[in-house]
């Protein structure tokens, strides 16, 4: 345990130094203000729960394990009805205590991609947050983790991430918040978007009053207004990347952590409205662009709208996640990074080693039954059809296919990972090359590939350090959606855990995942021979200069297949 103070204190580095440039076996330090670990809830199991008393009204949640947690605080009005595909607005004060000891119902969707999230429902009153503190002294001033859950815009929930290690071990504020999903997050349309509000981007802007509420709340709850840091994984990491381009986000935020990955580009309001209206029309409302077809459209139960988003295992022809409206997001984001119209504030940007098995486990898990692994045509077709004109110079696949041959892998899944993941993680540094010479930069790549696997044993399945295997380092016990498998982590994975979480709140206190410094996280660069990258594996860390890193993952291959789009 360490000593606090008024000074800022970084634990000592367990470090090899002598091994720098190689493995680092460490526990990152964790830095923290004086008074961060001052409350010790003496007598919190036989009390009653914690009352805070926010603009809107008192809430009272309940204590454990040394954090007060705060379940099911609504931030906004329940977009029904009339106020369905509006802007949210605020949520009207309460006078009695609210009772905030567990999650609210989760936002509707559909596609559950399995046991990644769900339970699918068609539940539109749910843009409601949850809080985990260390400190309810206002005068404690701890920084805020603002966390935005994954699920391509289009599923996931905030029940299953427990932010108390986070809280506990960081000395940090977190919250987690709900926002509208699919159709109901996203939609444009001629006749909603005429009626002089803001439109589209519904779910960012949800996510935008709930960083307003944190901005006026959550000294309260002993949270620092003046030091937020928001981050996301997936669809949590693009909306965290739309919050950096986004100027009505600007001064709610502080820091910004994309895990995998900040956006590039986004669909044009054209499309989408384009998209908006053949929605209308399959759900009966006709091609009109007039108030009478916004009424048909409101008027539509969410059944109605949910089924038109998708099924269990994919979306519909109708999702379009987050588009250039022009004014909540004004440009496209490599547009606004290149031009630096963003607001400048320090990233963690990175991925996992094995992005695309996420993917291909939801296609071996809908395969069945019986269940069946990918194959080697499924693989050529992916390849085929995915790097063609317009998105890709005529000729693409083939080259793909030399570079990537099914003989240098030992199954088709295998190839068809690496071939998903190195074209997602060379677009993510070309965005570090853009952003660094503006911003710190901090790029990283979890490569624990024997994390646990919340998904059903699959014949010949490999799931690697797959999409969405690191947030349960940060958040414990995190298995997806409610018929995901729980998996406790083993004693060298807790100790990697424990490592992630002193990086990212060191990030949330000062904007360095070290605390101070430059080590055993290197600021990301581009010189040839300076450490860039960090690599997050077992049994110790290590680094990799950014030529080293393009190297491993072809990124001069991808990068010579311009991305037109």
């Amino acid at each position: 345990m360490f000593k606090l103070s008024k000074l800022w204190r970084s634990a000592p580095l367990r470090a090899d130094t002598s091994r720098r440039s190689r493995k680092i076996n460490l526990g990152l330090s964790l830095i923290f203000a004086a008074g961060a670990m001052c409350a010790s809830w003496h007598g919190a199991a036989a009390a009653p729960g914690p009352i805070v008393t926010t603009k809107e009204g008192r809430v009272q949640g309940f204590v454990q394990n040394g954090v007060a947690q705060f379940l099911g605080v609504p931030f906004a009005e329940p977009p029904v009805g009339n106020l369905r595909w509006r802007p949210p607005r605020k949520h009207a004060p309460w006078t009695s205590v609210l009772k905030a000891t567990s999650y609210a119902p989760i936002c509707a969707q559909i596609t559950t991609l399995g046991v990644f999230a769900g339970p699918a429902n068609n539940n539109e009153d749910c843009l409601y947050l949850n809080v985990f503190t260390p400190n309810l002294d206002p005068s404690a001033r701890l920084p805020v983790v603002f966390w935005i859950h994954g699920g391509g815009n289009f599923d996931g929930e905030t029940p299953g991430y427990d932010g108390s290690k986070l809280a506990a071990q960081g000395h940090t504020v977190v919250v987690s918040v709900e926002y509208r999903l699919n159709l109901m997050g996203w939609l444009a349309h001629p006749a909603l978007d005429a009626e002089g509000h803001l439109f589209g981007n519904y779910g960012i802007l949800d996510q935008q009053l709930a960083l307003k509420w944190v901005k006026h709340n959550i000294a309260q709850f002993g949270g620092d207004k003046n030091n937020v840091t928001v981050g996301g994984q997936s669809a949590g990491a693009v909306d965290t990347g739309i919050a950096m381009v986004s100027p009505l986000a600007a001064g709610l935020f502080h820091r910004a952590i994309c895990e995998s990955f900040c956006p590039s580009t986004v669909p044009t309001l054209a499309s989408a409205e384009a998209t908006g209206v053949a929605f209308s029309v399959a759900a009966g409302c006709g091609s009109g662009t007039d108030a009478a077809t916004a009424k048909c459209l409101r008027s539509l139960t969410a059944a109605q709208v949910e089924a038109l988003a998708g099924t269990a295992s994919a979306t519909s022809q109708y999702i379009v996640g987050p588009m250039q409206d022009g004014t909540v997001i004004p440009e496209q984001p490599i547009t606004a990074f290149a031009n630096g119209h963003f607001n400048h504030v320090p990233l963690i940007n990175g991925n996992v080693e094995d992005e695309q098995n996420f993917s291909l486990a939801i296609t071996e898990y809908f395969s069945g039954p019986p269940r069946t692994p990918p194959t080697a045509a499924q693989y050529l077709n992916y390849v085929n059809t995915t790097f063609v004109p317009p998105r890709y110079p005529a000729g693409s696949a083939a080259k793909v296919l030399v570079r990537y041959p099914l003989s240098a892998f030992a199954t088709p899944q295998l190839a068809w990972d690496r071939v998903g993941t190195d074209v997602g993680i060379c677009g993510q540094r070309r965005i570090d090359r853009v952003l660094a010479p503006q911003i710190p930069v901090y790029a990283y790549e979890f490569s624990d590939q024997t994390a646990p696997f919340y998904f059903p044993k699959m014949p010949g399945f490999l799931s690697l350090a797959y999409h969405t295997a690191d947030i349960q380092y940060l958040f414990p016990l995190w298995h997806g959606g409610p018929d995901g498998i729980q998996h406790p982590l083993n004693n060298k994975q807790e100790d990697l855990s424990d490592q992630l979480v002193a990086a990212w709140t060191n990030f949330a206190w000062t904007g360095n995942p070290n605390g101070l410094g430059n080590y055993p996280w290197p600021r990301y660069t581009n010189n040839a021979v300076k450490p860039a990258w960090l690599i997050e594996d077992l049994p110790v860390l290590s680094t990799l200069t950014d030529t080293q890193y393009s190297a491993l993952r072809k990124c001069n291959f991808w990068d010579s297949l311009t991305v037109t789009n």
